[in-house]
């Protein structure tokens, strides 16, 4: 479960994705389907670490064109991992709980939850800021057309495999 969301501190997007929850839940798990989702196309992403437990590294490289190279976009911990249903993540940590060096990025844990929906999934994203400094740069960096555009993305691979 989710903890409510703070306006001030808040941000999130959700959508109902036409595939059942095991297809969605498989795009975020597999590292070959997460790199083709995770950024915003035409960019490219390489999943380095996508090591699904408690205390797991998320980190992720990407590439603005096919042909420049590829720089770091997130270095994250997972704090819970419940299979078909709920995975979060932060990028004040990294494995094994380390903290993490994060100058200039805004701070941020992400809760992503999945539920059945009659349509499919009823997917949603649900990113806590520590302040409303990070809250807003997060913001004003894009959050709502590069998480919405990465959720359309993610949607387009799983409604594909159904």
């Amino acid at each position: 479960m989710s903890p409510a969301l703070h306006p001030e501190l808040d941000l999130s997007i959700s959508r109902i994705i036409k595939a059942p929850r095991a297809v969605v839940w498989k795009a975020w798990t597999d590292p070959v389907s997460f790199a083709q989702w995770w950024v915003p196309a035409p960019s490219r992403c390489k999943v380095l670490e996508l090591d699904l437990r408690s205390g797991g590294a998320l980190v992720t490289h990407f590439s603005e064109a096919a042909t420049s190279d590829f720089m770091p976009h997130l270095s994250a911990c997972f704090l819970a991992v419940d299979t078909l249903e709920r995975i979060v993540f932060t990028n004040t940590l990294v494995a094994d709980w380390r903290p993490a060096d994060v100058s200039g990025m805004p701070l941020m844990t992400a809760i992503i939850t999945l539920k059945d929906h009659p349509q499919g999934t009823d997917y949603s994203a649900h990113v806590m800021h520590k302040n409303r400094g990070d809250r807003d740069l997060h913001n004003d960096l894009g959050f709502h057309e590069g998480w919405g555009t990465v959720t359309a993305q993610l949607a387009a691979l799983a409604e594909r495999r159904v």
